[in-house]
């Protein structure tokens, strides 16, 4: 049992890292989708700002209707009191109540749409702020992981050559060494060469008699006879 949750952990640990080796190979894949998505959610974001406002001002609207009507039915009201129509004076009111009270309704509406829209731009300012910054931080990332893999194909290719050109330099050494070689035979070739050829010519130069040949017994006879005279 102990063996199964001991093999069990191991893959889920394995399962774990190659999960984090594919995030971390598609991390600059999945950013820029986040960034669009962001976008995408930015855009509706301001869509339902625009209308939200739009509301905001047709309840405005309505409630400088509502008031207009107000000041309208109060000077009725203000006539009637004036002609001592009492009832009349008090059928207005009621009127100017009605007016009021739905004014006041649209006067709440209006300021609900205005909180949310104080609330509404200051979320997506935020969400400008955070997105600009990221896209600046991705971009950044970006050229780096570009400069950084340039650097390894240099680093790369570099090393590649450092082995290719020692490899030329140790075969030119061979090389010269063998023409060295090659060489220094031809010269003691030659020297040998020179060598037979000058003794073949005292040779044949002493047996035609041109030549003295001072090694012979009779030539050393007669120079030890010379020195006994002498």
């Amino acid at each position: 049992m102990n063996m199964w949750s001991k093999l069990v952990t191991a893959l889920r640990g394995g399962a774990h890292e190659l999960g984090e080796a594919v995030v971390d190979g598609q991390a600059l894949r999945i950013l820029d989708q986040e960034i669009r998505d962001a976008d995408t959610d930015l855009r509706r974001s301001k869509e339902a700002l625009a209308e939200i406002m739009a509301k905001q001002k047709l309840a405005e609207s309505r409630v400088k209707e509502q008031q207009a009507k107000i000041d309208e039915y109060e000077g009725y009201a203000i006539k009637a009191l004036e002609a001592q129509d009492e009832a009349l004076a008090l059928e207005v009111a009621a009127k100017i109540a009605t007016l009021e009270a739905s004014r006041n309704e649209e006067s709440t509406v209006v300021e609900q749409y205005a909180a949310s829209v104080t609330d509404l731009r200051k979320s997506i300012a935020q969400a400008e702020s955070h997105i600009k910054r990221l896209k600046q931080q991705v971009d950044m990332v970006k050229a780096t992981e570009s400069v950084q893999r340039a650097q390894a194909t240099v680093a790369e290719r570099y090393s590649g050559s450092q082995t290719r050109v020692q490899t030329a330099l140790d075969s030119l050494e061979r090389i010269k060494q063998k023409q060295a070689e090659r060489g220094a035979r031809m010269q003691a070739a030659s020297e040998l060469t020179q060598e037979n050829g000058e003794d073949a010519l005292d040779a044949r130069l002493r047996s035609a008699g041109i030549v003295s040949d001072t090694s012979s017994a009779n030539a050393v006879l007669a120079r030890l006879k010379e020195k006994r005279g002498a």
